[in-house]
């Protein structure tokens, strides 16, 4: 039943960044700082993470809930070390998500030899 919750939940989340998408005339990028600004102030006012232990992947694998984990990142790590934590926080949260998604896009792009549109 986790799966089906997760599918569903995700599901809903990308369907209402699709609309979003189709319905303004916002460019791919801005959609996608909008979404994980969205997870970061969510996650602020403590939203976020009770949506995440209820609906699991559904809501911790869209961009939501990256701006969340930043959150969480960067507030553990102001907790612990104050000021400097607003740097680094957000960075030791993040790095073995964003290290991944470097490293197997690059063995992605070594495999399928990608060419430029023209």
């Amino acid at each position: 039943m986790d799966y089906i919750k997760a599918f569903i939940i995700g599901g809903i989340i990308c369907a209402l960044v699709q609309i979003l998408m189709e319905k303004t005339k916002l460019l791919p990028g801005r959609i996608m700082v909008i979404l994980v600004c969205t997870g970061v102030v969510l996650g602020a006012v403590n939203v976020y993470e009770p949506f995440v232990k209820w609906a699991g992947a559904g809501a911790s694998v869209p961009l939501t809930g990256f701006g969340n984990v930043l959150w969480k990142g960067v507030k553990e790590a102001v907790d612990h070390e104050g000021f400097i934590g607003l740097f680094k926080g957000g960075f030791k949260a993040c790095a073995v998500g964003v290290s991944s998604a470097l490293i197997f896009s690059y063995i992605a792009a070594l495999l399928t030899k990608p060419k430029l549109k023209s």
